[in-house]
């Protein structure tokens, strides 16, 4: 029986899987601008042959890490050969939220706190929300707001922060065994049946901004080096 589509995005697509779970497709589309590869822009402005390809290398090997470590994800299995992740159903937070956490102070952060710190200054693992909606582009949103709007509880939240700090600690880890200095990450999360929350999407070059030597290194590079 042929997999019934869902959902159409950016980069991947979803299908609805006869056993309830869902499959990920992911595409060589990449968000961009002027046929620039972006990760921060909304559109998707071009096709780079292969990245579909080393994005989900790339999840897979930290959604097995974390996996391990006992944290809540959504992965349970993929196919490289068809480039397709299988994954548990869940209910997204509202209409979409976006969880970064950041050790140090770069981008949208440096731009909106400048007056009080200095640009590249460390951080300890600051955990911060904003709701997905490009045409407000992406507000924030405090854990009094989120329970007040009823996207999620005030232990939802607790749960989120602490998991996006333990994930953040594996993966920054990992990159430093390779020489690499994570500077931030973006995550996102919904929830099962029973309210728990987990980790979903995907973790890829695209979510996250690392940087080797002081210099920052653009997602194709990085996923060439973490394959190298």
């Amino acid at each position: 029986m042929e997999n019934k589509l869902v959902y159409t995005g950016k980069t991947k697509d979803v299908f609805a899987l006869d056993n309830g779970n869902y499959l990920l497709k992911f595409k060589d589309d990449c968000t961009g601008k002027d046929g620039v590869f972006d990760p921060g822009e909304n559109s998707v402005g071009l096709t780079i042959e292969g990245v579909g390809d080393v994005n989900l290398r790339m999840s897979i090997y930290y959604f097995e890490k974390i996996n391990a470590a006992g944290i809540k994800t959504h992965y349970i299995s993929a196919d490289l050969a068809n480039t397709t992740m299988e994954v548990v159903p869940v209910k997204p937070f509202g209409k979409g939220l976006e969880v970064i956490c950041r050790n140090k102070a770069v981008g949208s952060f440096l731009r909106r706190y400048s007056d009080y710190i200095e640009d590249g200054a460390d951080l300890p693992s600051y955990v911060e929300m904003t709701f997905k909606n490009d045409a407000k582009g992406d507000p924030l949103v405090t854990k009094e707001g989120l329970v007040v709007l009823g996207v999620m509880t005030d232990k939802q939240y607790d749960d989120m922060a602490d998991m996006t700090r333990k994930i953040t600690k594996i993966i920054a880890d990992d990159l430093a065994a390779r020489g690499l200095v994570l500077y931030d990450i973006k995550f996102e999360y919904g929830y099962d049946a029973n309210g728990d929350v987990i980790l979903i999407d995907e973790i890829a070059s695209g979510n996250m901004r690392v940087y080797k030597d002081g210099e920052y290194i653009d997602p194709m590079t990085l996923s060439k080096l973490f394959f190298a």
